[in-house]
């Protein structure tokens, strides 16, 4: 792999290996709305914000941190105004002082901050307006849920970003370099010291999640379900650990994740299950590094095709990627860790997304379910032939179809599940 490729990878993994407080559209809008109020200046007395659909369905049903069980669009927003921290980005309301508790409460059941559906062809996107008797701020967010590319104060822009043709979503760096083999390269050679502080976080943030989740009491309680209802080996322990950190996130549990393709469920589906996997092996630290090195730039290959929100759940996208990378982990070759990606794709890809909840977790299960199997198959080896269903000649070619499926098949689903949800 040249130096070029070689840093063009590195920096994916940087850009995508992101740390968040709660579930990262409602953190969106809330940073959002507490960069506004610092535009403003001051505390609004009216506030609109207009969100497209895929946000609405990520931010209605989710449980905002640090509010004591407030929950959607108008609680994040409100948070973030109130008690927000816009230098914070994905983590501005890591910190929300109790002395703004009761106001964001109040806010909420009143008329204070009102909610638009955003009439946009781009699927992350959030305008935060905020006004105070004469004075306005607005700032928009586009493609990536810290991309601010807008800000304007009382009618006067005073930043606005051009986008650029050379950067993925117009921020990050072009992923049309990712393909299955060079990955497996990358997580063979990569020096490891050049990302390790950033697998080290993914390992010591998403594992303690999942532990709460195990502990507390969250959502349904699916990872504890599992635990004590199903047989006590290693599948049952990958999947309870990773929902169990779903569940947690989902529900309100303020410690902080480390993403992938700005989602912290995906985040957690990637390295979950590894981490799990390579503690009931005992597999030394750095093919556990490497492993997880092949299923984060996995996933962020297959949601490249996909989209950052679709109504295609990433979960899939991350689980398959989880799957192929304990392929790897146990020693399987090249052909086998494609074979598991074909055989999950194959299986579970009709998975919808209908929103950010506690329910994710029951989803990641579901998705590792697929993907566990799709393992087994490889490593037995065997794998579903190509061009039966949505299968292809080759795994790019199979990758390239479910993009296509997620991106374009499902545009009419994503509308009719939004309908659904916000009884249209």
């Amino acid at each position: 792999m040249d130096k070029a490729l070689y840093d063009n990878y590195v920096q994916i993994l940087k850009e995508e290996l992101v740390v968040a407080m709660g579930c990262t559209e409602p953190i969106a809008i809330a940073y959002a709305g507490a960069k506004a109020r610092e535009v403003l200046g001051q505390k609004p007395e009216k506030v609109i914000v207009k969100c497209s659909g895929n946000i609405i369905k990520n931010a209605k049903c989710v449980t905002v941190p640090n509010t004591n069980g407030l929950i959607g669009i108008g609680a994040s927003a409100i948070t973030g105004i109130l008690a927000g921290d816009a230098s914070k980005e994905l983590e501005s309301i890591s910190f929300v002082d109790n002395k703004y508790l009761d106001e964001i409460a109040s806010l909420v059941d009143s008329d204070y901050c009102k909610v638009c559906l955003l009439d946009t062809p781009i699927s992350l996107h959030i305008v935060m307006e905020v006004y105070c008797g004469d004075d306005s701020a607005i700032v928009e967010i586009k493609q990536a849920h810290t991309n601010i590319t807008k800000i304007v104060k009382n009618n006067q822009v005073l930043f606005q970003q051009e986008e650029s043709e050379n950067k993925y979503l117009g921020v990050f760096v072009d992923r049309s370099v990712l393909n299955v083999k060079d990955i497996y390269d990358f997580a063979n050679n990569v020096n490891i010291d050049d990302i390790k502080h950033l697998l080290d976080s993914q390992i010591e943030k998403n594992l303690a999640i999942a532990k709460e989740g195990l502990k507390g009491t969250y959502g349904l309680g699916i990872g504890k379900v599992l635990l004590n209802s199903y047989s006590d080996d290693i599948i049952t322990k990958i999947k309870a650990h990773a929902a169990a950190a779903s569940e947690a996130r989902m529900s309100g549990s303020p410690m902080p994740v480390v993403t992938n393709s700005g989602s912290g469920n995906q985040g957690m589906t990637v390295s979950v299950p590894l981490i799990v996997y390579a503690q009931e092996k005992n597999i030394e630290k750095e093919k556990l590094y490497r492993a997880l090195v092949l299923s984060n730039l996995l996933a962020i290959h297959q949601k490249t095709l996909i989209g950052r929100l679709s109504a295609f759940c990433g979960v899939v996208s991350a689980a398959c990627a989880s799957g192929a990378a304990i392929t790897y982990l146990a020693g399987g070759s090249l052909k086998q860790i494609e074979d598991t990606i074909t055989n999950t794709l194959a299986n579970v890809s009709g998975i919808v997304c209908d929103g950010a909840k506690p329910a994710c977790g029951a989803k990641i299960t579901s998705s590792l379910d697929g993907a566990l199997m799709g393992h087994y198959l490889a490593m037995a080896g065997q794998a579903y032939k190509p061009n039966t269903g949505i299968l292809k000649d080759n795994v790019e070619q199979t990758i390239n179809a479910i993009g296509r499926l997620g991106k374009d098949g499902m545009k009419q689903t994503d509308i009719e599940i939004l309908n659904i949800m916000i009884d249209k």
